[in-house]
């Protein structure tokens, strides 16, 4: 997370993203859950990047099942959110830009 403050006053996560999308980030939500689950039921909710490879051909069968529930009862876009989520997350953590960008500006505790 950005530590400047100016900065950090333009990543609204409150009001620019839980507030727009309450329903749908629960959705995406059931996903990491029932996913950890059924991989590690045993175990905390955790995302498990061993089983979790494919992330843009998973979103693609998922979008060709767009509108639908999947076999879990859980939304076919639901899960193509959380690829996609999956995907930027990955993009940006190996982007080396950013990496040695956000480096010197990690607050403590959000490594």
């Amino acid at each position: 997370m950005e530590k400047n403050n100016t900065k950090r006053k333009q990543i609204p996560l409150y009001r620019g993203l839980i507030k727009y999308f309450p329903d749908a980030l629960c959705e995406v939500a059931i996903v990491s859950y029932i996913g950890s689950k059924q991989h590690h039921p045993d175990e905390d909710i955790r995302w498990d990047r061993e089983k979790s490879q494919d992330d843009l051909d998973a979103l693609m069968r998922h979008l060709m099942e767009n509108g639908m529930h999947d076999i879990d009862g859980v939304r076919h876009s639901a899960k193509i959110a959380w690829r996609a989520l999956a995907h930027l997350q990955k993009e940006i953590e190996g982007d080396k830009f950013h990496s040695e960008h956000w480096e010197d500006n990690i607050i403590s505790g959000t490594e």
